[in-house]
């Protein structure tokens, strides 16, 4: 069939709209008609260089939308509203088993080679062309192929765009407080970074009750958007912000979450943390980077520095359980709905990504 998608070429961009022919799904994938796609960091990251992926790809890894075919063994029924994840769990392998499929072997080979998780590529250009998946979603595009391992079915009368965010920026940041940093409550929390996924901490470190939430941005407008959200305390990011989020807390935080992807920002978000506390990283830094700690007190100090991939989920155990704490009113995820843009605008939603400006667009197909 044929289909529109946005497609990266070459690094830097910008992302071309252009027209696709789309193969049918094969065993176990479907075809999903995308009603919404999250504007996150990571495509920025495809973009400019910073995550090497194989090109020309179709961009997009945060979506949600409609099964409107199924393959041969696959899981799902026409007319099924999912949420796509961006990591394909087998099922099989030996993380999968042990319930880390945030792991995935063969996932994250697949994600790696730009393919679904069968190894294939269902896209074909004018030209003929095959361009490469992303993250086994490609959520930029009108309709998508996806394996079934991608989705996770959701109630019908959730609204799709705000389902898409469900797909990572809710996953990861939510799953890195509630799961990564396992906060309790009345523990003292701190967020590095307030896009989707930062605030989407914020909102679980509410949630599970913390009596302090430090929300850390250099941009004024989402640290005010954190305490809308719960935050109980803002602080502007910047050579003072360790000695800020330290006298707030009374010696540091029990928890820091760090969404930013930055390593000297990860350096800071590790001195902010309290004795015996733990530091949960999310961010996706370029692969070049690295960070200089005191080794002393990881001992000295029972400190912890952990690394959390999608929130260390399991998609189709924690879509479900974030969906209804959303429905409760307890996880309001649609805070962080910053804007709404056809897929002809895709390119000015990624620079008011890129300035700060937008916390998280979504794409929503017409």
């Amino acid at each position: 069939m044929k289909t529109r998608g946005a497609v990266l070429t070459g690094v830097g961009g910008p992302l071309e709209i252009v027209d696709l022919e789309l193969d049918p799904p094969g065993p176990g994938e479907l075809l999903v008609r995308v009603h919404a796609t999250g504007l996150c960091h990571s495509d920025l990251s495809v973009i400019d260089g910073s995550r090497i992926r194989p090109l020309p790809m179709v961009l997009g890894h945060e979506a949600a939308g409609e099964v409107v075919e199924t393959g041969p063994n696959a899981e799902f029924e026409v007319g099924d509203h999912v949420v796509l994840s961006f990591v394909p769990a087998c099922g099989a392998c030996r993380r999968c088993a042990s319930g880390r499929q945030a792991l995935c072997e063969p996932g994250a080979a697949a994600n790696r080679d730009g393919t679904l998780l069968s190894g294939q590529r269902r896209w074909t250009l004018p030209d003929g062309t095959r361009p490469h998946h992303h993250l086994g979603v490609s959520g930029f595009a009108e309709y998508t192929v996806i394996s079934g391992r991608s989705a996770t079915r959701v109630p019908k009368d959730l609204p799709l765009d705000v389902a898409a965010l469900f797909g990572c920026a809710v996953l990861t940041g939510a799953g890195a407080a509630f799961y990564s940093a396992e906060v309790k409550p009345g523990e003292k929390v701190a967020v590095f970074g307030l896009g989707g996924v930062g605030l989407a901490a914020v909102l679980a470190a509410v949630t599970a009750g913390a009596t302090q939430v430090v929300a850390v941005d250099v941009v004024e407008h989402k640290r005010k958007l954190a305490l809308t959200l719960g935050a109980t305390h803002e602080a502007a990011g910047g050579p003072d912000v360790v000695a800020h989020v330290r006298d707030l807390t009374g010696g540091g935080a029990d928890k820091v979450i760090d969404t930013t992807g930055v390593a000297a920002v990860l350096e800071q978000a590790y001195a902010a943390t309290a004795v015996g506390g733990t530091t949960v990283t999310v961010g996706l830094p370029h692969p070049d980077r690295t960070v200089s700690l005191p080794a002393l007190n990881l001992v000295a100090e029972e400190r912890t520095l952990k690394g959390s991939y999608l929130g260390s989920c399991v998609p189709r155990r924690d879509v479900p359980r974030f969906v209804d704490l959303y429905r409760a009113g307890r996880l309001p995820v649609d805070g962080l709905l910053s804007g709404r843009l056809g897929l002809h605008e895709i390119n000015e939603g990624f620079a008011k990504l890129a300035s700060g400006e937008a916390v998280r667009q979504v794409v929503v197909m017409e």
